[in-house]
C-alpha cells in the first residue's frame, strides 16, 4: 500500500447543536492525517502540506502506529494549563512549547478502507486495535459523556473554542461538509483573510482583513491588537511579496466609518497598503456589529493549513 493523501471530512457551522448525537471538544489547532505505510510515517496538514518533519516528536510516537494504517487528527499546542492554544502552536519550534496529536478517527487499518463503516464502529476499531499502541504526545480526543446543555457550560466556563457534534452513524466523507459532521463556536473567534494593512511604525500599524461570500471578499475589520516583535516581523516578511495596487475588497471605500471606527472611508485608503488575499490569520472579537464589522478584534496568528478561498463568515 502506498500513502495517498486523503481530504479530511469537514465541520458544517451551526448556531445549535443537535441533540444525540456524540460531541467532542473544538480543538484549536492543525487538523492533520497521519498515516504509516510501509513502516514509513507520514503527516499531512489538511492541504496536503508535509508537517512529518516540522512536528518530530508527534512522528516518532507515530512510528507504533499499526502498518498501512491512516488516522485523523489534529496537532494542538496546550498552555501551562493544559488547554489548547493557537497562539502557542505559531511558536512550536520552541522546546517549551508542548505539542500533542489528538487523533478522533479512523479511515484506513492494515490496508483496509474503513470510510464507510459507522464512526461508532470506526472508534471502536481505534480504541482497541490502534490506540492502545500509541503514546505520548498522541492522544485520544474522544466522546464526551455530558448533555449538550453541561457542556456548553463547561466549554464558556473555560474558555475553550467550541464543540464539535458528530452523527454516530456517519460515514468517512473525504473533502466533504455533508452535515453529519457539525461545529459550534462558543468563544467568539474564525479565520479570516488578510487582504492589507495600514501604515505605521514597527512594519506595520493594523491588519486589514475580511471573508469570502458568494460575491467576493468582504472587509470585516482591522485590528492593531495581538501583535508581538517576533509575530509583526514574521508578518512583514509574509506580506510584502504580496503587496498589490488594487484593493481586493467589495464594498470599499465605505462612506462612513461607523459607530466603531471599523469603516474604511476614501480617506482612510490613502494610508492602507493592499495584498493579494491569501493569508490567512485567526482572529478573535467581542461581536459582529449590525454593519457586518467586528467589534475588538484581536490578531492571534497565522494559519497555514486553511485556504483563503475557504473562509467565510460564520454563524
Amino acid at each position: 500500500m502506498r500513502f495517498s493523501f486523503i481530504e479530511p471530512m469537514l465541520l458544517q457551522s451551526e448556531t445549535t447543536l443537535p441533540e444525540g448525537w456524540s460531541y467532542e471538544l473544538k480543538l484549536d489547532g492543525y487538523r492533520a492525517l497521519a498515516g504509516r505505510v510501509g513502516g514509513a510515517v507520514c503527516l499531512r496538514s489538511r492541504n496536503d502540506n508535509d508537517f512529518t518533519g516540522t512536528y518530530s516528536t508527534i512522528t516518532a510516537a507515530l512510528k507504533s502506529l499499526p502498518d498501512d494504517t491512516v488516522v485523523d487528527g489534529e496537532v494542538v499546542a496546550l498552555d501551562e494549563t493544559g488547554k489548547p492554544s493557537f497562539n502557542l502552536l505559531q511558536h512550536a519550534k520552541s522546546s517549551q512549547v508542548r505539542i500533542v496529536y489528538y487523533v478522533f478517527d479512523l479511515l484506513i487499518l492494515g490496508g483496509k478502507d474503513v470510510m464507510g463503516l459507522p464512526l461508532a464502529e470506526r472508534r471502536k476499531l481505534l480504541e482497541t486495535k490502534v490506540l492502545p499502541q500509541l503514546g505520548e504526545p498522541v492522544r485520544y480526543s474522544g466522546a464526551l459523556d455530558a448533555p449538550i446543555n453541561e457542556l456548553i457550560a463547561t466549554v464558556k466556563q473555560y474558555g475553550f473554542e467550541g464543540l464539535v457534534a458528530k452523527n454516530p452513524k456517519s460515514t468517512y466523507e473525504p473533502g466533504k461538509r455533508s452535515g453529519s459532521w457539525k461545529k459550534l463556536r462558543i468563544n467568539r473567534g474564525q479565520e479570516f483573510v488578510i487582504g492589507g494593512y495600514t501604515i505605521g511604525g514597527n512594519g506595520f500599524d493594523a491588519l486589514i482583513f475580511g471573508y469570502y461570500d458568494e460575491t467576493g471578499l468582504r472587509f470585516a475589520a482591522k485590528t492593531r491588537n495581538g501583535f508581538t516583535p517576533a509575530s509583526r516581523s514574521s508578518l512583514i516578511k509574509k506580506m510584502t511579496p504580496l503587496v498589490t495596487t488594487e484593493c481586493p475588497f467589495l464594498g470599499l471605500p465605505e462612506k462612513r466609518a461607523g459607530r466603531w471606527g471599523q469603516g474604511i472611508t476614501a480617506e482612510k485608503m490613502k494610508d492602507c497598503v493592499w495584498l493579494r488575499p491569501v493569508l490567512v490569520g485567526q482572529f478573535e472579537f467581542v461581536e459582529w456589529t449590525p454593519d457586518a464589522h467586528l467589534r475588538h478584534s484581536t490578531f492571534v496568528g497565522l494559519r497555514e493549513d486553511k485556504d483563503a478561498r475557504d473562509v467565510v463568515r460564520e454563524p
